[in-house]
């Protein structure tokens, strides 16, 4: 491992997952602005353009350090369009990682985690400061999980869904594509896709809603 590329600045969430890498003992070699707008790089860590990629620096691993599924989405996208072909997995050092786990391509699990054996976890998953999840999980493609999220036994989260800071959700529920969970709502039921749930009991309040597209990874 000769290091990584950060592929987009624009997230402040970049600090975490500079610090997972230093926990990690990987270099980050640059960090590529992929928009105009503010850039969250920390010191010391060389800025590039996309127009700066050449035949080297295409060939080293990458992540996209954003939250939003779609933003992530779409700085996988642009990543695969700039060349890079290889999506980085990085789990911090701080979480044990069970024998019996699959975590796919550029997925991200910050520091402080928990996960459950036997659990599988998409293309580009976040999974967020101190969440904790259950044996059996399912997590589809551009999940984000929130800090401190308690995610039950044998949940399944289909693609692009979002889960709040705090929230709960019982065993063996199905939470939908696209569909977002409110911070600290409890879940007690399943939510179908594209549906917002706020509260405790969590409940719709919004359906139908934007998000991840189902476009494929690249």
């Amino acid at each position: 491992m000769t290091g990584i590329l950060l592929f987009g600045t624009g997230s402040p969430i970049l600090v975490d997952v500079e610090e997972s890498l230093h926990r990690a003992g990987i270099p980050i070699v640059a960090g590529v602005r992929n928009r105009p707008g503010a850039c969250h790089l920390g010191e010391g860590v060389r800025p590039l353009d996309v127009a700066d990629l050449d035949e080297t620096l295409r060939a080293i691993a990458f992540v996209v350090p954003l939250f939003t599924p779609a933003h992530r989405q779409a700085g996988a996208r642009e990543a695969g369009a700039a060349g890079l072909v290889t999506p980085f997995t990085l789990v911090d050092p701080t979480v044990a990682t069970p024998r019996r786990i699959d975590i796919g391509p550029g997925t991200y699990v910050n520091a402080g985690c928990s996960l459950g054996a036997r659990s599988a976890f998409g293309a580009h998953v976040f999974i967020n400061r101190g969440a904790s999840i259950g044996h059996h999980a399912r997590f589809g493609d551009f999940v984000s999980i929130g800090p401190g999220v308690v995610v039950a036994g044998h949940v399944t989260i289909g693609r692009g869904a979002v889960v709040g800071a705090g929230a709960t959700i019982l065993p063996e529920l199905t939470i939908g594509e696209n569909a977002v969970v409110g911070g600290g709502a409890v879940v007690t039921r399943d939510v179908p896709p594209g549906a917002l749930v706020l509260g405790n009991p969590a409940r719709i309040v919004r359906r139908d809603i934007g998000g991840y597209k189902g476009l494929p990874v690249t």
